[in-house]
């Protein structure tokens, strides 16, 4: 049997996950309740609410499952926890643009990657390309636009 591949997570990341599968497994009765509603209105062929409750319920059960096999492989890192002189999942990095501006990232999980809030996924361009560098590195990185470059002048751990 192949071994379950883990997926590195923030504790915040996994409580996201725990959050939203509250949620939608609290939406099951509800939606259960108007299947049976629109049930009894008669003929299901034209009753588009039986159409549009039993879809949500296709919806609901697809997100649970994935939310459930997401949270069977996380494995929780917390970043207060690391230290080191390179950076590794859960770091925050702050790098210099080629335009000698300041720009910082925290490494995270696919799940909880939000570049409008400076965090990016570990297996993104630049997340691979900042894996295992450490403070004064140069990083060059090819992404839609062309190409970046990149001086990392600090990595924190927080």
């Amino acid at each position: 049997m192949a071994s379950v591949e883990k997926v590195p997570m923030l504790a915040e990341g996994y409580e996201m996950l725990t959050t939203e599968l509250k949620a939608l497994r609290q939406e099951r009765p509800k939606i259960v309740d108007a299947i049976e509603e629109a049930r009894a209105h008669g003929d299901l062929s034209e009753n588009a609410e039986y159409h549009a409750a039993k879809e949500r319920q296709g919806q609901v059960e697809a997100t649970i499952a994935d939310l459930e096999d997401k949270m069977s492989r996380a494995q929780i890192i917390d970043p207060t926890t690391l230290s080191g002189d390179r950076i590794v999942f859960g770091a925050t990095v702050t790098l210099l643009d080629d335009e000698d501006k300041p720009v910082k990232y925290q490494i995270v999980g696919p799940y909880e990657a939000d570049a409008k809030k400076g965090r990016i996924t570990y297996n993104s361009p630049l997340g691979k390309a900042l894996i295992g560098r450490k403070v004064g590195d140069e990083i060059e990185v090819t992404v839609p636009s062309g190409d970046r470059f990149y001086l990392v002048e600090k990595i924190e751990f927080v």
